[in-house]
């Protein structure tokens, strides 16, 4: 069964439910929790709730590595194969959008990108613009360039970093690609959703509680290391923003303030991604989730 929704929506304490009714594991799809580092700015299960049933991909990478949707995907596809002999249900849960697309339509097998090349052409996008690069990009893809929006400068600079280090287009990767691993049609899907001030509510509550609970000396420790800041572990949300207070270039108010409306911006942009990527999950207000997901599940 796989569980979205936008941060702080209660889906962790939804999984947890389910596990313990139904014997289930529960798998992390979150591209921020997998990493060693924060367990507490990420909300990361507590070591109480990883007691009371059984928890994969949680913090088992290092804050250097730089891991992605590839690596989530081989991860999580040794982790599945091993649940189905075993015989125990699967609770896929998180709000990262591209783990739960690639795990239900695949992904591009695309190799790793040289790190220069990364560089030089994020450079530009800030130098240039994102509609110097997406003009390139119709020149040298433009395959891929009819499919993008010629302002959306993520899938831009990453399409013509591909087509830059391989020589080939981000659309003959994906032909070669790695296949889907679970089937959407025969699997419980919701994605939770809660009113918009109910969902602003609970992102304050949830960065109060991370404060006391040790959020502070917990990226203090991170920024001790000296990390490269564009790895997506220096980036997590809060994470910046209490480096900055910690450097004593704000007060810790002004922290709470700007990581609580990065992750408030964040939150939109993940209803808006699955609205328009995933357009067969069910949404359900928190309440109703788990009768939603049992109701699923027995109907297949």
């Amino acid at each position: 069964m796989l569980i979205a929704g936008p941060t702080a929506s209660g889906k962790s304490a939804l999984a947890l439910r389910l596990a313990d009714k139904l014997g289930g594991t529960i798998v992390n799809a979150d591209s921020m929790q997998v990493y060693r580092d924060l367990r507490v700015i990420t909300a990361r299960p507590t070591p109480e709730e990883e007691a009371r049933a059984p928890h994969r991909l949680y913090g088992q990478v290092d804050a250097a590595i730089n891991y992605s949707t590839g690596q989530w995907l081989r991860d999580v596809g040794g982790v599945l194969g091993e649940l189905s002999r075993a015989g125990r249900p699967a609770i896929l849960v998180g709000g990262t959008g591209l783990y739960f697309k690639a795990l239900t339509t695949g992904l591009a097998a695309v190799p790793p990108i040289p790190a220069d090349v990364r560089s030089t052409v994020r450079g530009r996008l800030e130098t240039e613009g994102v509609r110097a690069l997406y003009e390139e990009l119709r020149d040298r893809d433009p395959g891929t360039a009819n499919r993008l929006m010629p302002n959306d400068r993520s899938r831009i600079s990453r399409a013509l970093e591909v087509v830059l280090a391989t020589g080939r287009s981000l659309s003959d990767w994906h032909r070669e690609g790695m296949p889907p691993l679970v089937d959407a049609g025969n699997a419980a899907k919701v994605f939770i959703t809660c009113e918009r001030q109910e969902l602003l509510r609970r992102i304050e509550t949830r960065f109060a509680a991370m404060l006391k609970a040790g959020a502070l000396g917990e990226v203090r420790k991170l920024a001790a290391r000296k990390l490269d800041p564009t790895l997506p572990a220096m980036k997590a949300h809060g994470v910046p923003w209490l480096i900055r207070h910690l450097n004593g270039e704000i007060s810790l108010d002004e922290a709470a303030e700007g990581a609580i409306m990065d992750t408030r911006r964040y939150a939109k942009r993940q209803l808006t991604w699955f609205r328009n990527q995933m357009r067969d999950w069910l949404w359900v207000e928190p309440g109703a989730a788990e009768k939603a997901i049992e109701s699923q599940q027995l109907v297949r």
